[in-house]
């Protein structure tokens, strides 16, 4: 098989590993003190953050569009499904149509 298989395969074993890893750590403590509590409900934030951070400050114009979109979405009260739609479509149309 291809070395492609492999490291596919490796990434999808350790991905597993540090997930289920986490459970069976924290299922060890029969109650969890506030400040990790805390710093774990962070943690979607800061994946998000890692994730449109790079494409507010370095994107183009379909990128920016998208952002805007996503943000007046989310200031008019929208729901996340309808704030990602949104922001997806507009991202994708601009990336056909402007290039």
């Amino acid at each position: 098989m291809s070395d492609i298989f492999w490291i596919i395969v490796a990434g999808a074993v350790l991905t597993y590993m540090a997930r289920a890893g986490g459970h069976v750590v924290l299922a060890r403590f029969e109650r969890i003190h506030p400040r990790v509590e805390a710093g774990l409900n962070a943690v979607p934030a800061a994946v998000l953050t890692t994730l449109v951070a790079p494409a507010a400050m370095e994107g183009g114009p379909a990128e920016i569009a998208a952002l805007a979109t996503g943000a007046a979405i989310a200031f008019l009260g929208g729901g996340i499904m309808s704030l990602f739609l949104a922001s997806a479509t507009v991202l994708v149309l601009l990336r056909h149509f402007i290039g």
